[in-house]
């Protein structure tokens, strides 16, 4: 199966399937010599498992990393990271009903046409469960990200109709849809309340800030950094939207209210009065802050009664059982901004190159 590998220097594969033996990921390219243990990634992993508010899928799963190998004596040794999580809690029969039929807004159709056969047990490689691996990669991203002094924050930005109004960076953890505006959480909860009440599930906006980015990273033409974040973003299963900046309000502006007019700052540096740009310019980074939104469809999964039609063609109603999430969103938040800190650390490693300077700067030291 290609499509399982994701960056140019720091390069990521994911591995493992829903209800297989384990999730994880191997990571190549990741320099020697930075501190890292099973600990920092449990922080990020423990911000997408499941069981931890109503509003998640009740399987019981320690996602519990393990690093078998690229780090000795709390070091990364320059050689591929590889990180285990073993599934602990998989109820397979659960999908038994769904064998022989696609459920809909799921690839179950699409992986049978392209492949001949699917892993019907809770998805398989289509599952949400394979963003584990991204995540555990993408603390490992933040971490190096961090020393050079560039940080990224995802958050829920809007569930359904209900969208945060105000921003507080502490709220996000502190409420169990992930949202900065606690007065929004509670009407986003109340929201979601009515959906379950109904069988239904719901979908809603993440929302990320990169901060600390220099100007001048990513390339022209086909590795433009916001392209670069649109197809890591795009790449999260839920994910049905991307945009940057002021994104698809610049569709109704004019040119006059979409430019971010530049300035000279007191210590002589050129910074933007505005930044509709969402801190890109020409595929490169402009020195400002980087915010870009990803749309997140709502869970596929739903226990009202829908149409589909067996593998045979047969026509039938279905109604899902298991346990899933009434909302992806606030598990999807860690994911997103896990992407955005491998691509952006990435790209900053692709940058050491992009002049002779740079490569005389490092070999003459």
């Amino acid at each position: 199966m290609a499509g399982s590998t994701f960056g140019n220097i720091l390069k990521i594969t994911t591995w493992g399937e829903s209800h297989g033996k384990g999730v994880g990921v191997v990571i190549d390219g990741c320099p020697a010599g930075l501190l890292l243990s099973e600990e920092d990634i449990q922080l990020y992993l423990d911000r997408r498992k499941p069981g931890q508010s109503r509003y998640t899928t009740q399987r019981q799963e320690s996602d519990s990393a393990q690093i078998l190998s690229g780090v000795f004596e709390g070091k990364t040794t320059g050689t591929p990271i590889s990180v285990a999580v073993f599934n602990q809690d998989q109820r397979s029969r659960d999908y038994s009903q769904i064998a022989d039929c696609y459920r809909p807004g799921h690839a179950d159709y699409t992986f049978d046409a392209k492949y001949g056969f699917r892993d019907y047990r809770g998805g398989g490689r289509s599952s949400g469960r394979e963003t584990i691996g991204r995540v555990a990669a993408g603390a490992v991203a933040a971490k190096l990200l961090k020393q050079l002094g560039v940080t990224c924050l995802a958050y829920t930005k809007s569930i359904g109709p209900v969208k945060a109004a105000s921003f507080d960076p502490n709220e996000i953890l502190q409420n169990p849809v992930g949202m900065p505006d606690a007065s929004a959480a509670k009407k986003a909860a109340e929201y979601l309340n009515a959906c379950m009440e109904h069988k239904d599930s719901a979908g809603g906006i993440i929302e990320c800030v990169i901060n600390g980015l220099p100007a001048g990273i990513g390339d022209p033409v086909f590795e433009k950094l916001d392209a670069n974040l649109a197809k890591a973003i795009l790449s999260i299963g839920a994910v049905k939207g991307f945009e940057i900046g002021s994104g698809f309000d610049a569709a109704y502006a004019k040119g006059s209210q979409n430019n971010d007019e530049f300035y000279q700052t007191d210590d002589k540096k050129t910074a933007k009065a505005t930044n509709h740009s969402g801190g890109v310019l020409g595929g490169i980074s402009d020195g400002s802050q980087i915010v870009f939104r990803a749309a997140v469809k709502p869970t596929p999964s739903i226990s009202a009664r829908q149409k589909t039609v067996r593998t045979s063609g047969e026509p039938i109603e279905i109604s899902i059982c298991g346990r899933h999430d009434p909302v992806i969103v606030p598990r999807a938040v860690v994911v997103v901004e896990a992407m955005a800190a491998l691509t952006v650390c990435d790209a900053m490693l692709l940058n050491m190159t992009a002049t002779l300077n740079g490569v005389l700067d490092f070999y003459r030291r």
